[in-house]
């Protein structure tokens, strides 16, 4: 049993001002106790979720407090994008761009399906219908 968390929960978890703080934080303190089995995010929902966090609060410390969080827990395991996961998102990110899936999204959605991972803790309903969304 495992999930991959999406930038939105990790960016709401840390900004006291998104609409969905308090369901990220609830959803964040069930997957670090173990209720989702294995928690996965990549590389690319790093870099996204920290830029997120900037352009949306403008405060620097909460960006970094919101990588911090994801670079320095333990338990969430960090997959890095392969050039052929990458290629194989650029070409599903061809085929479901009219979902409005973003490039980040295909990657995730390649790299969780690499591993085994059949659910996704967001609150984009873009990836319904894809895979198992939990929110």
């Amino acid at each position: 049993m495992a999930v991959f968390i999406d930038t939105g929960v990790f960016v709401a978890g840390r900004n006291k001002s998104d609409v969905n703080h308090a369901r990220a934080k609830q959803l964040l303190r069930s997957a670090l106790s173990g209720e989702f089995g294995r928690i996965f995010t990549s590389d690319y929902i790093v870099d996204e979720s920290v830029t997120l966090a900037l352009v949306r609060t403008r405060n620097l410390q909460v960006a970094v407090n919101v990588g911090r969080f994801i670079i320095d827990s333990p338990r969430i395991e960090k997959l890095v994008i392969t050039r052929d996961e990458f290629n194989e998102a650029w070409n599903k990110f061809q085929k479901l761009g009219r979902k409005f899936l973003s490039f980040t999204d295909c990657t995730s959605l390649v790299s969780a399906e690499k591993h085994g991972i059949s659910r996704i803790m967001s609150f984009d309903s873009h990836f319904d219908g894809l895979v198992e969304r939990i929110h």
